[in-house]
């Protein structure tokens, strides 16, 4: 079951992140990749904090999430410019 939720966690947090970086959605499978790296990156970097901070359960972990996918995108809009 907790494979279910961090998955749905990670496809909601890649079409947020993609939503809000690119402005379009990048598909069920790419959203679901990056939501779930993005969910790896901002959980190293920010770790509970966000979490911490809201009491309803899974909202920080969506939003720590797509802090982690927003800054996944940029990176990689950086790698392809160059």
């Amino acid at each position: 079951m907790e494979l279910i939720i961090y998955l749905l966690i990670g496809a909601a947090a890649g079409f947020l992140g993609s939503k809000l970086f690119s402005g379009a959605s990048n598909g069920l499978l790419v959203n679901l990749l990056i939501g779930i790296v993005g969910g790896i990156i901002g959980g190293w970097l920010i770790g509970g904090f966000i979490e911490g901070l809201v009491p309803v359960p899974y909202v920080g972990q969506i939003i720590t999430a797509t802090l982690g996918s927003v800054l996944l995108l940029w990176l990689i809009s950086l790698l392809k410019k160059k």
